[in-house]
């Protein structure tokens, strides 16, 4: 039986788009052969549909899209994921299906039996459970056909009390298959083949896995769809952050065959090889999919605003981002040419605006307020406020998508003007921590300097006040990252946190902004995600609460 893998790129709702890419692909896997194409969870309708899934007309579309596809599936079947009304009058009104569908009918459908309900995780909030399972045949092999979560819980801490393998695999069936919707974090592939491997070994069974690919707001997909034959061996790696389809037979003793050069076993990149391509299709999709082309951004000279204009620049093509410098009487002569450096290597297009005289305005206006008290924080934040109306009013007259260019460094402790440089439509990095940001600046630069070398080498600053440095209010980079991944990413306490060393004073500080900044990030834009534990929908937490404050 040869079966196709087919790894696409979904948009939430857009049924027309996404019905057209399932069945331009039954065409060409028809065309080329195979028995049975098989494309991801939830496709249909997209990934995560959220609360679109409450409205019956969304349900609705997913059905007549289905039967679209069904008419499609004539000497060739199917496997598609979509929602479904549940029939039971008991329980949540939806299931999490797929569909297997032959000869233009649904011959099966499989229901998904764990919901994952944790991190970007919501899915308990519409769907209910499925407590049966069966395999299908077809073309006389037996199929333990599968969704997502449903092959994850062979870990040693397992989330769920029931395996649906477990069951299945009593019917003997001959392969597994899982489609799935897995989003991207830096350390989430080799998480994924391990689990998977341990599925194909644990059931001595060949494994066909299938991901999405591309970006919903926030959540990025990364493809990367694999294949293991019976002993848990890695036989083939889809692409990461493209489109692909290839093509497998399964032989008559467990194993895999596949057709070269449609796809090879990837190499492994590193973490920030990894940020970098997921952090373009972030930017790319938010635009495409949202209809915009064009984003502006605020450069300041600074590696923050460097590597953001460098990303957008790659995702949208330079001629599309608009950097604007907005100098101050505190701005620099090497910040301004710095940036100046920027805009000519990458070549996309700059403004200069000053703001001098629009934060002296705004003295002024309060000078009866602000009479005989000392320049401070209030000052500070004018300018950077200041910066982000000039910012969005280019936005309303020309129908840019500002970038937020504020770090995950930042984010976590507060360093940052609300409504001034924390506003924007979507936040390029602000799930990569400062020491990351560095390290992508180089990565940018691995063929020839686009970001300027004195921007990466000079100490960061916000230059809201004379020689100021991040470091008068915050621990050098390399120590504050290191306590906040223990804090963020691996929930550790203070007192977890100290005993690895750390000085106690710095670790309570650095806790304590953490959680008062709180209120700050519930009124930021979406942020790309591409660690395990990002800010945003998968890290829910009180503005109000006293813990650790």
């Amino acid at each position: 039986m040869k079966i196709a893998l087919a790894q696409l790129n979904y948009h939430i709702g857009n049924f027309e788009s996404n019905t057209n890419k399932i069945i331009t692909s039954i065409r060409e896997a028809k065309q080329n052969g195979a028995d049975l194409v098989v494309f991801a969870e939830l496709c249909v309708c997209g990934y995560p549909a959220r609360d679109f899934l409450e409205f019956n007309e969304f349900i609705s579309l997913c059905d007549a899209a289905a039967k679209k596809i069904a008419a499609e599936c004539i000497d060739i079947a199917c496997v598609i994921g979509l929602p479904t009304p549940n029939n039971n009058p008991e329980g949540k009104d939806l299931n999490n299906s797929a569909y297997f569908i032959e000869n233009g009918e649904v011959k099966a459908v499989v229901n998904k039996a764990l919901l994952p309900n944790y991190d970007i995780f919501d899915e308990y909030r519409y769907f209910e459970p499925s407590t049966q399972f069966n395999c299908i045949d077809f073309k006389g092999k037996r199929i333990a056909l599968t969704i997502c979560e449903d092959l994850w819980n062979t870990i040693e801490n397992p989330l769920y009390v029931t395996r649906p393998m477990d069951t299945l695999i009593k019917q003997n069936p001959d392969v597994m298959i899982n489609i799935a919707a897995s989003p991207f974090a830096y350390n989430h592939d080799e998480e994924r083949i391990a689990i998977l491997s341990d599925n194909a070994r644990r059931y001595n069974l060949p494994l066909l896995y299938v991901n999405h690919v591309g970006a919903q707001t926030e959540l990025i997909f990364d493809g990367g769809s694999l294949v293991f034959d019976n002993t848990g061996t890695l036989a083939d790696e889809m692409p990461y952050f493209t489109e692909h389809t290839a093509y497998y037979t399964l032989t008559d003793n467990g194993g895999i065959t596949f057709e070269h050069p449609t796809t090879l076993i990837v190499k492994r990149e590193s973490d920030i090889e990894q940020i970098y391509h997921g952090l373009i299709l972030g930017i790319r999709d938010y635009f495409y999919k949202s209809g915009f082309k064009q984003a502006i951004l605020g450069l300041s000279g600074g590696i923050d605003s460097a590597v953001v204009c460098a990303l957008a620049g790659e995702a949208l093509g330079p001629e599309n981002v608009m950097a604007v410098l907005l100098p101050s009487k505190f701005s620099s002569d090497h910040s301004l040419k710095d940036a100046e450096d920027l805009v000519k290597n990458l070549g996309c297009k700059s403004e200069t605006v000053a703001i001098e005289k629009i934060t002296d305005a705004f003295e002024s206006a309060l000078h009866p307020q602000f009479a005989n008290l000392p320049f401070n924080i209030a000052e500070e934040n004018i300018q950077s406020r200041s910066r982000a109306v000039l910012l969005m009013a280019m936005c309303n007259k020309f129908g840019y998508i500002l970038l937020n260019t504020s770090n995950k460094s930042e984010a976590a402790v507060g360093y940052g003007t609300l409504y001034g440089d924390m506003c924007g439509g979507i936040s390029v990095i602000g799930d990569v921590f400062k020491t990351q940001v560095f390290q992508l600046a180089r990565y940018i630069n691995r063929d020839r300097e686009i970001i300027p070398e004195n921007t990466i080498v000079k100490p960061p600053s916000a230059e809201l006040r004379p020689d100021q440095k991040d470091t008068d209010s915050l621990p050098e980079y390399d120590t504050l990252d290191a306590i906040l991944v223990q804090y963020i990413e691996h929930r550790c306490s203070s007192a977890e946190i100290i005993k690895q060393g750390f000085a106690d004073e710095v670790v309570r500080k650095v806790l304590r902004l953490v959680n008062l900044a709180e209120h700050k990030r519930y009124q930021t834009p979406p942020i790309l995600r591409v660690s395990p534990k990002a800010f945003g929908m998968g890290r829910r937490m009180p503005i109000v609460g006293k813990y650790l404050t």
